[in-house]
């Protein structure tokens, strides 16, 4: 099973990251992620990205330092994340495909119930914030 690959962006904000959750109608509805979507051919990872977040939360971004990429097996696909740092230069959140969404602190973030790929994002995303620090 070759896996989907999607570009996802952990949106920071005044010490808070953005988490935004699946619509009852998305594939593991009602789950939480960092947004994103899939890459389309002849796309680059962050071309994919500003346009996944002009589309889902009609914002501008700067696509920032990128994580390592996670790939996870579901039981009726497979999917490779791209995440990366990103923060918004211009617009205000819409959701256009979304349920819901929410401003958490690195910490408060374990506390959502995430679509199980995103999980493995947040750890390496907590390791990046402490290096960061040093």
């Amino acid at each position: 099973m070759k896996p989907i690959q999607v570009a996802c962006a952990i949106i920071e904000r005044e010490g808070k990251v953005l988490a935004t959750q699946r619509s009852k109608s998305m594939s593991l509805p009602l789950k939480w992620e960092f947004p994103g979507g899939k890459i389309h051919d002849g796309e680059s990872l962050r071309e994919c990205l500003r346009r996944e977040l002009q589309e889902e939360l009609g914002i501008e971004a700067v696509i920032g330092h990128p994580l390592s990429p996670v790939t996870y097996n579901y039981q009726v696909f497979s999917v490779t994340l791209h995440p990366f740092i990103c923060k918004i230069i211009s617009g205000d959140i819409t959701l256009h495909e979304h349920a819901a969404l929410a401003w958490l602190t690195p910490r408060e973030l374990s506390a959502l119930d995430w679509a199980e790929a995103d999980v493995p994002v947040i750890a390496s995303y907590r390791e990046f914030i402490k290096t960061r620090q040093r």
